[in-house]
């Protein structure tokens, strides 16, 4: 993609593609909490508006990815984009209660699914040989900023009320899902022998027994988890020791600013170390750091920490993308983003879970000590995993 005619055009659009979605979906989320809120609704439907935006996407991921095998990454895309952009309406127009919240949700995390698996086959399929990891690092950096940027328009548009003022905020996020569909409808992506062609290639038998897909799939479900587990427990872990707000605050910032870093450089990065040495040095690393963010330290040393830990943690899932795009045939590639995707979505749900029944007992601080064991295991599958292909992969 990139060193093709048109393939920075491309590249662009993709990315702005990925932003626009990180944008809305970032907005929308936290926006319709706000919006439960001031319906009062009971604490029930505030876990159903939660797990809505995960559960159908959960059942629909390797379907999606089916679809885009077959009908190719921009049709996908443009249903994901429709569906992202109708989610805003039905928050906006408001109607249903907290019903109404639960549907917008269901809509948002299916066009965000489709969206997601659409942008991924697209760079998998269109980036080429050599540029698998500078692709995906590029891809990841922009789902970051977008991320970073949604949440800053809900302090931009809502005032300063503990409750910000909804409709507004909706009524943007509809306006840029509408510019998403905009971005998809001028994307332009080369017809190649992945459309239409999975069934010719052996489908989801084919992805299974590819050597090391369990181990990649593992380490990318609990490196997102970490990231997951470090959004709560840090404040967590601040509240125990007595630390501003606005000091974990900064810490979260600097964690998300260290993994947009090594998301950008990533291509160099692979290229100077290799593609499983960085694999097994960024886990570990993720994992040192976060067993000594636990200690108690000066905020300083904890800044150092911090910035060390999202240096390793940004690296795992533009890596394992670029691994699976690399093993899997190209008729394939979208149902193995979304077999990925499926594996991240149940280790959001499970790995939680599972570390805060484990450290019970002993604080947020125990709960980073079990997710830094967790690295640790998938450190040592990283070690067993074949990540090098050809040169510059």
């Amino acid at each position: 993609m990139l060193g093709r005619p048109g393939g920075r055009r491309l590249l662009g659009l993709l990315l702005l593609h990925s932003a626009l979605t990180q944008v809305v979906t970032f907005v929308l989320r936290p926006t319709s909490a706000y919006r439960a809120i001031e319906l009062d609704v009971p604490a029930a439907w505030l876990g159903a508006l939660t797990a809505s935006f995960a559960v159908v996407p959960l059942l629909l991921a390797v379907p999606s990815g089916q679809a885009t095998d077959r009908f190719g990454e921009r049709r996908v895309m443009l249903v994901g984009s429709v569906l992202v952009a109708l989610s805003g309406v039905v928050f906006l127009t408001q109607l249903g209660g907290a019903a109404g919240l639960v549907l917008g949700s269901v809509v948002l995390g299916t066009g965000h699914l489709f969206s997601v698996v659409g942008q991924q086959a697209a760079v998998a399929n269109t980036a080429g040989p050599g540029r698998f990891d500078t692709a995906f690092g590029y891809y990841t950096f922009a789902a970051s900023l977008g991320q970073a940027i949604g949440p800053a328009l809900i302090t931009l548009l809502g005032g300063s009320s503990a409750l910000p003022d909804t409709r507004p905020i909706f009524a943007v996020a509809t306006v840029l899902g509408v510019l998403l569909i905009a971005c998809t409808a001028v994307l332009r992506i080369p017809a190649g022998e992945h459309a239409g062609r999975a069934a010719e290639t052996g489908g989801m038998k084919t992805l299974l027994r590819l050597p090391g897909l369990v181990r990649a799939l593992v380490i990318s479900c609990v490196v997102l988890s970490a990231v997951d587990i470090t959004l709560v427990y840090l404040p967590a872990l601040g509240a125990d020791r007595g630390l501003a707000a606005g000091l974990v605050g900064v810490l979260l910032t600097l964690r998300a600013v260290a993994s947009m870093t090594s998301r950008f450089f990533l291509g160099r990065l692979v290229a100077w170390v290799g593609r499983r040495r960085l694999m097994i040095v960024s886990v570990a690393l993720s994992a040192a750091a976060m067993a000594a963010v636990a200690v108690p330290m000066p905020p300083a040393a904890t800044a150092v920490l911090v910035v060390l830990l999202g240096l390793g943690l940004g690296v795992g899932q533009p890596l394992t993308m670029s691994w699976l795009a690399e093993v899997a045939p190209a008729g394939l590639r979208g149902r193995a983003m979304s077999l990925r995707l499926t594996g991240n979505r149940l280790g959001q749900v499970l790995i939680p879970s599972a570390v805060g029944l484990v450290a019970a007992g002993v604080g947020a601080a125990g709960v980073l000590w079990a997710t830094a064991a967790a690295l640790a295991l998938a450190g040592t599958a990283a070690r067993r995993l074949a990540t090098d292909g050809p040169a510059g992969t």
